[in-house]
């Protein structure tokens, strides 16, 4: 039967990578693509799949072409679903494997972060090497799905596609966070929120966390720092800025498993309360407290920071990796008790990732609160709820409750070499994984964690430790007058 005008046409696509293929690799026959666009009367109608292979190469082809670019400009390479490979001739970061026919169709319907992130999650694509470079690869798509044009482009390919099957090992996929029912930051729907988070089980974070389980960025003082050292840095930094001493009154807001309430205990001899969301960090933490011996001294509580007693008062408060759960609207509630709980004279340090895009416009505050759940990965599969404010939205709220700023410190790449520590330890531990929470659920925190380094070192967000004080009646703040006392001995 004669080759139509368009059959001709992919033919010849699918010659011009013919070379990039590994040997012995070959295209689809003659006979097979044709029998793939035609039937006869007496034979049985070919299966999606088996009807759009040749085809769907050639189109898969065209539309990684107008996503990443030229073969030759990739730092990666494509593994199609026949086994087929194209391969630059530099060194590639990591290999895109598309495990059907529509697994470009299932990446860019919609044309969201969160589908494109879906697809890796349930199993449509594999990555193979660095997850951090195909993050980097993915945020330049989404940059050309910005465009009208090129938007419509991209999505007319897709659509020109087939659905596609669930490849038979594929797993079984992860529905996106649940959504939160009530008001947005009230009590009831954050707990849910942050325990659709946590709770996942305190036996996968010790997969990839440090001995303490510390679930935030390390601080590493050289090269050759190991995260747990990087990690006890980071504490007793945050404990150094606070000047603990003995018999201060300590509150650790956001606690997760208690390691700054212990090691603040151990070493400073203070007296501490962490409150947390999580039934399961406060049960290991209290368990660690007992096996220290300190159920005198400290304790761990399952609390919402606007609980606290009115007349609980503490010397200092520190709260490390929870205002990104606070919300942009109820930031100035948040300083508010933080300020109602701290003696006067007393410091509270926040440490927090921040957005590095400044402060959004009224339009891109709708935006972020209508659309960002639906279309942003992290949002949807990972934090729900959750909300970066830039550094100005941080200390505006804190300066109207009364306190006054000291110190700003920035660990952004701190961050990101934490988090390429956990994605090590996580992938090293992934069998390990997939028989605790399956195959989906270690995908999500394989890519969501390797994303971030990525945002993290690209500059897009950051962490601040901003030191706080509340000034006495005299205006005097427990502080002395220089940082010499952090760095000594």
């Amino acid at each position: 039967m004669p080759s139509t005008r368009k059959q001709q046409k992919d033919r010849g696509r699918d010659r011009q990578y013919t070379r990039s293929r590994p040997e012995g690799r070959r295209t689809p026959s003659r006979e097979v693509r044709e029998a793939a666009t035609t039937s006869t009367p007496d034979s049985r109608p070919p299966r999606e799949d088996e009807v759009l292979t040749g085809p769907a190469l050639s189109r898969s082809r065209v539309l990684l072409d107008a996503l990443f670019g030229p073969l030759p400009e990739r730092n990666f390479a494509v593994r199609f679903w026949d086994g087929s490979e194209d391969r630059p001739s530099g060194e590639v970061a990591f290999v895109l494997a598309l495990r059907h026919p529509g697994a470009l169709r299932r990446m860019l319907l919609p044309p969201t972060q969160a589908a494109m992130g879906a697809a890796y999650t349930q199993g449509h694509i594999d990555l193979e090497g660095s997850a951090e470079a195909a993050t980097a690869v993915a945020e330049q798509v989404a940059d050309r799905l910005r465009h009208p044009g090129r938007l419509l482009r991209l999505v007319t390919g897709a659509l020109r596609l087939p659905r596609g099957e669930e490849a038979e090992d594929s797993p079984n996929g992860v529905s996106p966070a649940r959504a939160q029912r009530g008001r947005r930051h009230s009590r009831a729907r954050d707990a849910a929120a942050v325990r659709s988070h946590y709770d996942v089980g305190n036996d996968f974070y010790r997969l990839f966390l440090d001995r303490r389980l510390v679930y935030s960025c390390g601080y590493f003082p050289s090269e050759s720092t190991d995260l747990d050292a990087a990690q006890e840095a980071k504490l007793d930094h945050i404990c150094r800025k606070l000047r603990l001493s003995p018999g201060d009154r300590l509150l650790d807001i956001g606690c997760g498993w208690g390691a700054l309430v212990l090691h603040a205990v151990e070493r400073y001899g203070v007296r501490a309360l962490g409150i947390t969301l999580s039934d399961p960090q406060a049960r290991q933490a209290r368990e660690r407290i007992a096996a220290s011996g300190l159920q005198d001294k400290c304790a761990v509580e399952v609390r919402d920071y606007r609980d606290l007693p009115s007349d609980m008062r503490f010397d200092k408060i520190a709260s490390v990796g929870m205002v990104e759960h606070v919300g942009r609207r109820r930031m100035r509630t948040y300083f508010r008790e933080v300020a109602c709980h701290l003696e006067p004279g007393g410091l509270f340090l926040n440490h927090g990732i921040v957005s590095l895009e400044g402060p959004p416009d009224r339009l891109q505050r709708v935006r972020l609160i209508a659309l960002r759940p639906l279309t942003s990965f992290i949002p949807r599969y990972v934090f729900p709820d959750s909300e970066l404010v830039s550094v100005a939205e941080l200390t505006a709220p804190g300066e109207r409750e009364g306190l006054e700023l000291r110190d700003v410190e920035s660990l952004r790449e701190h961050y990101a070499r934490t988090l390429r520590h956990w994605v090590r330890r996580l992938e090293a531990n992934h069998e390990a994984a997939r028989r605790l929470v399956g195959e989906a659920t270690y995908r999500v925190w394989r890519i969501y964690m390797a994303g971030s380094a990525h945002f993290f070192t690209a500059g897009h967000i950051g962490v601040v430790q901003t030191l706080w004080g509340k000034p006495a009646a005299d205006g005097s703040v427990s502080l002395p007058p220089t940082r010499a006392d952090l760095y000594a001995g």
